[in-house]
């Protein structure tokens, strides 16, 4: 690349929308956006956590409709292109039109990652709308490599920019990044990008093994706003890739200073890894489970930690969240039947 080395995609105003609990008001939209912008961040994805057409009952209801915190985004970003996040079968191609017309200018397309052939029509409307087009392959653990290559070149015949391994559960540990990014970077001709969340505070040693292996295209967060125990921090790996001699084209004081002053502000409580966000990445869980998850704890009187331990040994994935309060349920009825 000309300028940078690597691209990073800030992704605190979509997956740090799981973090609390999908209440963006636009004006903390407006805020932050305007200063990514300034800080000279590339890309900022503005949706609901679960993507275009998110808010439900079964993901949770946004406190803004996500049409107009993309728009406001839009609307204050003179260098920065918004991106958008879909999952087939939560949002439309509807919607996907609707976010082109107010300015969104790149489309992720996110599948279960063995599932990559429901993104087809996506990926192709995208095209068509002049948008640039991402494949975003979720729960990459639980394919193996072999597997992972089959669904990310269905995503670059389908039209796929780049594809992504996302870390949707924060579970891979960095030689599994490493062997996977790897093979992507032998077998596409595409770009390769990577997601990684922090439950076993492996997200910024994943994210630098990616980058070892090729993957220019990295999502980060800003204050680790993200689900679960947030993703790889902005801020922080604008810092270290600068010491590592590798081009960001981001303005360091000025992400640190947005941190401090902006996201800061947003965050109900700092992000850290609690025993629930660490069992995310032990068990293999999709980190939006969380507050779902300690929802329905609450709910039943059960440990959180439970209903997430019997969660991942089902291999349950995104858009499975009805599951969470049934295995609840299951719990407090085999612990009445012990006693």
């Amino acid at each position: 690349m000309a300028e940078q080395d690597v691209i990073i995609t800030e992704v605190a105003l979509r997956d740090g929308s799981h973090a609390i609990g999908h209440q963006f008001t636009v004006d903390q939209v407006v805020q932050l956006s305007k200063a990514l912008d300034d800080a000279n961040v590339p890309y900022i994805e503005v949706a609901h956590g679960d993507g275009l057409a998110g808010s439900s009952l079964q993901y949770g209801l946004s406190k803004t409709d996500e049409m107009a915190l993309i728009e406001a985004a839009a609307s204050v970003c003179n260098n920065a292109k918004i991106a958008v996040l879909l999952l087939p079968g939560i949002g439309t191609v509807q919607e996907l039109k609707q976010a082109a017309n107010i300015g969104a200018e790149m489309a992720r397309v996110a599948t279960h990652v063995t599932e990559a052939d429901v993104s087809s029509q996506h990926i192709a409307m995208a095209k068509d709308l002049g948008m640039e087009t991402v494949g975003f392959l979720m729960m990459a653990h639980m394919a193996p490599v072999k597997k992972l290559v089959e669904q990310a070149k269905l995503m670059e015949s389908y039209g796929a920019d780049t594809v992504y391994v996302v870390d949707s559960a924060g579970a891979l540990l960095p030689h599994e990044v490493k062997a996977r990014i790897r093979a992507l970077r032998e077998n596409l001709q595409i770009n390769i990008g990577f997601h990684g969340h922090n439950n076993l505070s492996l997200a910024m040693a994943n994210t630098l093994a990616a980058i070892e292996e090729g993957a220019t295209r990295i999502d980060g967060s800003v204050r680790c706003l993200g689900a679960g125990a947030g993703n790889t921090q902005t801020e922080v790996l604008v810092s270290v890739l600068d010491r590592l001699g590798i081009k960001t084209g981001i303005d360091l004081y000025k992400m640190m200073d947005l941190s401090e002053d902006i996201a800061a502000q947003i965050l109900q409580k700092p992000q850290e890894i609690t025993k629930d966000s660490l069992v995310l990445g032990y068990a293999g869980v999709y980190s939006s489970f969380l507050l779902h998850a300690q929802k329905a704890a609450k709910q039943f009187g059960v440990d959180s930690r439970d209903i997430l331990i019997e969660l991942g040994k089902r291999r349950v994935v995104g858009g499975q969240e009805d599951m969470i309060v049934d295995v609840a349920a299951e719990i407090v009825k085999k612990n009445t039947a012990v006693m």
